[in-house]
């Protein structure tokens, strides 16, 4: 079997690894824009190409007589590369172009949640007019002066700015707002949600829908939740697949949203979705609401799950193609898992660390070790990226034992480095289960 891997990141390393312990035994071929030391020792052959390039791509899955792909990252699902390989006969875990849309273009998704009777919405207007006068009145009579302005495509990640974190008045959110209408044609604006936020991830194959273990990523970049947001510092999930914040009604509400949007997803587009459908989404007083959907696994929140997957993940990936997908194919560890990222001690704004070399201990059993942004020299020695090196995970019994393994590793790792420290500690988690006991008392 040949698999195709396109990927740029720790998340795809955990992809690779977790592909590679198939029974199947599949050769992987992998498509990244810069090498990835754990990805090479797994890939049968690894290609440094620009993930973008979509005829390098489709002449590299003709030579290798491909049997399916697995899309990891948002811009090359975002812009048609299953739609790209499917023309070829290539089938991929990841959705079209159009039904990406529910990552790529906010306005569809709040859309498609009110077009389809699903309540998990917060309040919201799309603008495509850079009017000053009307999106002031919005903010500042519908929405209270508590709001939020999102960019309507892909923007790595900084496309949301929030009042009272990154916008500091009306009028910083209406020149925001404009800037985005001027680059991309169109900008939500929403009610600024309060709450506790996690992500919920699920296998999915049209309305056939199989949830992975909640998840809560903490994206500020330093202690205590401050700082700049990053891509994701680190990550926690618990033993029972929930969280301890988590009430159960909470749960099941997430996991019917993700269920009712992949059966809208399917009637608006008139295909089925076929990948990874990852909500991200907030415990606030008025309940479960969706802050954004993505179309592919998150990272870190991929590092804390596939190394929990018992079953194949082959199997899954064939069930997603040939909407075959069981519960019974899916099956998790009952392990709570911590993932701490290794980061350039000047991350995410200073890049002077770049090109410094980094060394790692050995991962004990209890612990897994994925590279991101880093890369090795002639000299087999590893080298550091501007953005987050590797995520190490610990795995036990209980999150506070998952976190003492993660954070016992990071402290051993020599390198102008850093981590933050407080992910999955008792306190953080405490303060999490103390805000959703406020919201409803």
């Amino acid at each position: 079997m040949q698999i195709l891997l396109l990927t740029s990141s720790a998340r795809g390393h955990a992809i690779a690894e977790s592909l590679s312990k198939s029974s199947h035994n599949p050769d992987i071929i992998s498509i990244s824009p810069r090498s990835n030391p754990g990805i090479k020792k797994i890939a049968k052959q690894e290609y440094v190409s620009d993930l973008m390039d979509f005829d390098s791509a489709l002449d590299i899955a003709k030579k290798h007589d491909i049997d399916f792909a697995f899309i990891g990252p948002d811009d090359p699902i975002g812009a048609g590369m299953a739609d790209a390989l499917d023309s070829i006969g290539i089938p991929s875990v990841a959705p079209t172009k159009s039904l990406a849309r529910v990552e790529t273009s906010k306005a569809f998704t709040r859309n498609l949640l009110e077009q389809y009777g699903i309540n998990a919405s917060p309040k919201f207007m799309s603008f495509d007019r850079a009017d000053p006068e009307l999106l002031s009145k919005y903010i500042e009579q519908d929405l209270s002066g508590e709001f939020v302005v999102k960019y309507d495509g892909l923007r790595g990640g900084k496309g949301v700015k929030i009042s009272g974190e990154h916008l500091n008045s009306t009028e910083e959110g209406v020149k925001y707002a404009i800037e985005c209408i001027e680059e991309c044609g169109q900008t939500v604006i929403e009610e600024k949600l309060n709450g506790v936020e996690f992500s919920l991830i699920s296998f999915t194959s049209g309305t056939l829908v199989v949830d992975t273990p909640a998840v809560q990523d903490h994206k500020r970049a330093y202690n205590g939740d401050t700082g700049p947001n990053t891509g994701g510092m680190g990550t926690v999930s618990d033993a029972n697949h929930s969280l301890p914040f988590i009430e159960q009604r909470h749960l099941d509400r997430a996991k019917e949203i993700n269920r009712q949007v992949a059966a809208a997803l399917q009637e608006q587009c008139g295909v089925p979705y076929k990948g990874i459908l990852y909500g991200g989404f907030i415990i606030t007083r008025e309940g479960v609401k969706l802050i954004e959907y993505n179309a592919r696994f998150g990272d870190p929140e991929a590092l804390n799950i596939l190394p929990l997957l018992k079953t194949d993940f082959v199997d899954i990936c064939q069930a997603i193609l040939t909407n075959s997908l069981t519960d019974d194919l899916v099956s998790f560890h009952e392990k709570a898992t911590v993932c701490k990222y290794i980061t350039p001690e000047g991350y995410p704004n200073n890049k002077d660390q770049k090109g410094q070399q980094i060394e790692f201990p050995e991962m004990p059993e209890n612990a897994e070790l994925f590279y991101g942004d880093l890369t090795e020299d002639s000299n087999g020695n590893l080298i550091l990226g501007g953005s987050r090196t590797a995520g190490i995970v610990g795995i036990g019994d209980t999150i506070e034992e998952a976190q003492a393994i993660a954070q016992g590793l990071c402290e051993q790792v020599k390198g102008p480095v850093r981590f933050r420290d407080d992910i999955g500690t008792k306190e953080l988690m405490q303060q999490r289960v103390n805000t959703v006991k406020h919201l409803f008392s």
